[in-house]
């Protein structure tokens, strides 16, 4: 489950979530029967409608990215989307937008390729130019070799770039999101705990292996 509270439809006052549970969810209530026609759990919709500026903020977001005011193009978008949820971490974001990055017209073996993009031969240049770019946006915090954004000029135009950046940064905001809050494919177990050590084993483990001390 969530970590947080899901507001139910009878719960719901603002007209713009209501409006937009009734697209996602039909007639029913979302918490009671859960589920979208993506597949996905919906409960990324019904935890935020606590909040519905913040519900309105986000969901006007995604209109922006497929503004017919765009300039980049809707497959460099979806490699920096689906690039940034996978170097999260988040398995609804990368989920997702697996999915939308085969609608905007990558092959299949590049969608697959994503995860592996720095041995793959399937990318041109301009599409390693942006991968790089994500990885550095994403994994260094936007620390950007002057080598990776001079081949990112090469090919991107400067409204080009500034689409790009805002859109990849918004969506790793939303992969953190998801992994802080369990949402949608994110609600799972932590995986990185102690594996409890048989019963009687020595605690400290390494020192039974450095035996350098002993005579």
């Amino acid at each position: 489950m969530p970590r947080l509270k899901q507001m139910s439809r009878d719960e719901v006052e603002d007209e713009y979530i209501l409006a937009l549970y009734n697209t996602l969810f039909g007639e029913r209530d979302p918490v009671a029967e859960p589920g979208t026609a993506t597949g996905t759990p919906g409960n990324w919709w019904t935890v935020f409608a606590q909040v519905p500026d913040a519900f309105k903020h986000t969901t006007e977001g995604f209109a922006f990215y497929r503004s017919p005011n765009r300039v980049l193009s809707d497959q460099l978008r979806e490699l920096g989307q689906t690039r940034a949820g996978y170097v999260v971490g988040s398995q609804f974001v990368y989920s997702q937008h697996m999915k939308a990055a085969r609608f905007s017209g990558l092959s299949e073996e590049q969608v697959q390729a994503i995860a592996h993009w720095n041995i793959a031969d399937c990318f041109d240049a301009k599409e390693r130019a942006v991968l790089a770019y994500t990885d550095a946006l994403v994994l260094q915090y936007g620390r950007v070799p002057d080598g990776v954004f001079n081949a990112l000029k090469e090919h991107l135009s400067e409204a080009e770039i500034i689409e790009l950046t805002y859109i990849t940064c918004t969506y790793m905001m939303h992969a953190v999101m998801s992994r802080a809050l369990k949402l949608e494919y994110d609600d799972v177990e932590e995986r990185v705990v102690e594996v409890p050590a048989p019963e009687g084993t020595a605690a400290d483990v390494m020192g039974m292996v450095d035996k350098r001390g002993e005579k």
